[in-house]
């Protein structure tokens, strides 16, 4: 594909360093040399777009800077997109359906003995495969790929595993899963996690409790989650529905706002409220984007990192510069600032041999995020939901999703009316002037449940099926999870 012209670049970067806080003028300095070398793939400019054959990574070809742009184009691209664009709901939902679809692809594969690297791999190229089938043949020539690589996390171990090639870590049966993941299209970020227990038959005791509790505390958030309604009030009920299941909310975790190459914009819910950790306060706004990210532990809910040779997941700091001193730290870093200028990236992706000393210098100097890879105590059990919501004037849309096992918990949330009616709350706005009633989602054919019966799972009443399946409304027009 084409490379698109240096002042679409720029302009995207400083508004990228203006969501964040950041100075949009350093910025600008710092991509200046992104604009001149860019890769034949644009999935691969902003947005990690596949997972290569190991070490096949070589320099890219340099390509020709693009044309500048018009004042028209330039003032087009500086305007922010939200869901008011049709254009802009088609690519958020397009993008879901994808990554649900891998979601799928990647639960299938995790079975006992199954290597997580090769789990983490298959998702990674089936987001670059199907991405790259969309918006092929269109006027304006958009990137789109991955958006957060493929990990797969294992019992106490919280977030962002996604290993080498050279790792040789596999799944166990009643090992508790969690896959997080991402893909874009024109930036637009489609998020998930998911929680799975490498089992047959219903889930049971803590593990059932902890699932329970993450499934509970996100379908609340979802219904608080709404214009008009404060991030706090989310913060402080997620919080009881997890005590409720003998759990804790892992400190540590936000729920981003997402904007088109933003995924984690400045806009968030903070998962525990304490004196260390403050967000401003906030008040969720029609045609707004969140990634609701929910993650419990049996244990005290404050993790750690216990080994930074684990970090494989970086994204480049675009507001920093420095001269790097080793040759592989420059080639390293010219291979991220061409490639994945503003979405995190995958280790794996990089020229192997370079990048096991090119990234020390980066980190050594905060040209990069880091995303560490952190954990409970040894024994604790922690599980992982996230969804992707779109506020749309009818009412939140969930749009990224997929359903849990059969859940067989110990604890309940039987007698707290708080929360039940919390639950209660609907999801799509009624409409003026009557019309035909759309059905909730405990009453859709595409669920097993009827109200009756979920609620009855949540306050586990005795005798009462277990099973969740997609507890939330998805509208007609979200992606299918067959």
């Amino acid at each position: 594909m084409e490379a698109q012209g240096g002042g679409h670049r720029l302009s995207v970067a400083r508004r990228v360093a203006s969501e964040r806080g950041e100075d949009p003028t350093a910025t600008e300095a710092a991509d200046a040399r992104i604009v001149i070398r860019q890769t034949k793939n644009p999935s691969n400019r902003r947005g990690r777009s596949k997972c290569p054959t190991r070490g096949s990574l070589g320099r890219p070809q340099q390509l020709s800077r693009g044309p500048p742009m018009s004042s028209d184009e330039e003032v087009r691209e500086e305007k922010e997109l939200d869901l008011s664009s049709n254009e802009v709901v088609t690519k958020y939902k397009t993008a879901a359906e994808i990554i649900n679809k891998a979601l799928k692809l990647v639960l299938s594969e995790c079975k006992p003995k199954a290597k997580i690297v090769d789990i983490c791999e298959k998702g990674d190229n089936f987001i670059t495969e199907q991405t790259g089938n969309v918006y092929k043949n269109v006027k304006r020539k958009i990137e789109r790929g991955i958006a957060f690589p493929t990990c797969v996390s294992v019992n106490n171990t919280v977030c962002h595993f996604s290993p080498l090639a050279t790792d040789d870590s596999v799944l166990e049966e009643n090992d508790m899963v969690k896959i997080d993941m991402a893909c874009h299209i024109d930036g637009f970020i489609a998020v998930v996690a998911h929680t799975h227990v490498i089992k047959g038959g219903p889930v049971t005791g803590r593990a059932a409790n902890v699932l329970a509790a993450a499934n509970t505390a996100a379908e609340v958030a979802m219904r608080l989650v709404r214009p008009g309604k404060k991030n706090k009030d989310v913060t402080e009920a997620i919080q009881k529905v997890a005590a409720a299941y003998d759990c804790k909310i892992v400190e540590g975790v936000l729920s981003h706002q997402l904007k088109q190459f933003v995924i984690d914009g400045n806009k968030v819910v903070l998962s525990v409220s304490n004196a260390d950790t403050k967000v401003d306060d906030a008040e969720f706004e029609e045609n707004e984007v969140y990634a609701i990210d929910i993650v419990t532990s049996t244990g005290e809910g404050k993790p750690k990192l216990l080994d930074e040779k684990q970090t494989t997941i970086y994204k480049r700091a675009v507001d920093k510069n420095y001269h790097l001193k080793m040759k592989a730290s420059r080639f390293i870093f010219s291979e991220i600032s061409q490639k994945f200028p503003i979405m995190p990236f995958t280790a794996r992706a990089l020229e192997e041999k370079r990048a096991r000393l090119g990234l020390v210098e980066c980190m050594n100097h905060e040209l990069l995020q880091p995303y560490p890879v952190l954990h409970e105590k040894q024994g604790d059990l922690v599980a992982h939901i996230k969804f992707t919501v779109l506020l749309m004037p009818n009412g939140s849309d969930k749009i990224t999703s997929h359903p849990l096992q059969q859940l067989e918990p110990s604890k309940s949330i039987e007698g707290d009316a708080e929360i039940k009616a919390w639950l209660a709350l609907g999801t799509k706005s009624k409409k003026k002037g009557g019309g035909k009633k759309k059905k909730d989602w405990f009453t859709s054919v595409s669920s097993p449940l009827n109200s009756q019966s979920f609620f009855y799972l949540l306050i586990g009443k005795k005798g009462d099926a277990a099973e969740v399946a997609e507890p939330m409304e998805v509208s007609k027009d979200a992606p299918s999870q067959e």
